[in-house]
């Protein structure tokens, strides 16, 4: 009987990441010979690995020739700790999606922008077509709304001062002092919803979550026809929001 084949691994990858462990072993940098001697590989191989990791951002060549990380591998780190944070949410959202059957969303505020951190949806809870990009429908929008009644009124004003408040259907509101007023009082408050304001045929329920000192928002679609079943949405909401924005706290 033949022997069973390992996994097959590419060398050059291997080569490139002992190079940057050892390259991450010297805070202020390392010669090319010296890292080559530490890994163990041909001066020219740790030369060549060398010159594509600084071409792609990986490493940082120094003026006296020593090689530290480069910026790129801290974009990785950040985005490492992000999907990390969501992998830990994830399961509340899928069990939204299983109890309501509907497609489950999370939202956060960042660099001025709401911006959707998460969807989790099945093909028999599809999500909604985000035809128009959050950036353009934060006013539209339950998870946009909620992001909104949670900033001060300071931080309201000027992200609104930045984004036009587009008709996307008929029902969209498109009066800044009815959005504020709005916002101030929603029926379902601490929810906030979205009837058929960004997609006729969709309505939407969203409460507030917290990254730390981050907000965001989560939240449900559904069709119109299930319309009286966004104050059960919102019950189910609340607790699940309060169990995320623990979570997320507790592991920055």
């Amino acid at each position: 009987m033949a022997a069973q084949e390992g996994p097959t691994l590419i060398a050059s990858v291997q080569r490139a990441f002992r190079l940057l462990e050892a390259v991450s072993a010297h805070e202020n940098g390392a010669p090319a010979k010296q890292l080559a001697r530490e890994t163990e590989l041909p001066l020219a191989t740790a030369y060549h690995l060398l010159r594509t990791l600084v071409h792609d951002g990986y490493v940082r060549k120094l003026d006296d020739g020593g090689f530290v990380l480069g910026d790129r591998l801290g974009s990785l780190r950040t985005a490492g700790r992000a999907q990390t944070l969501l992998s830990r949410v994830r399961p509340a959202l899928a069990a939204l999606r299983d109890d309501l059957a509907t497609a489950a969303y999370l939202t956060f505020y960042e660099e001025g922008e709401i911006r959707v951190a998460e969807i989790v949806d099945s093909p028999r809870t599809p999500r909604v077509d985000l035809w128009v990009g959050f950036e353009d429908a934060g006013h539209a929008t339950a998870l946009g709304k909620s992001v909104l009644r949670e900033l001060d009124e300071e931080g309201r004003r000027e992200y609104l001062s930045r984004h036009h408040l587009a008709d996307l259907t008929p029902r969209t509101i498109t009066s800044l002092p009815v959005l504020l007023r709005r916002l101030e009082t929603p029926p379902l408050a601490p929810a906030v919803t979205d009837l058929e304001e960004y997609a006729l045929g969709t309505v939407c329920v969203a409460v507030p979550v917290y990254r730390g000192s981050t907000p965001g928002s989560l939240g449900v679609s559904l069709p119109v026809e299930r319309q009286d079943r966004l104050q059960e949405a919102r019950e189910r909401l609340l607790p699940v929001a309060s169990r995320i924005t623990r979570s997320l706290s507790l592991t920055i």
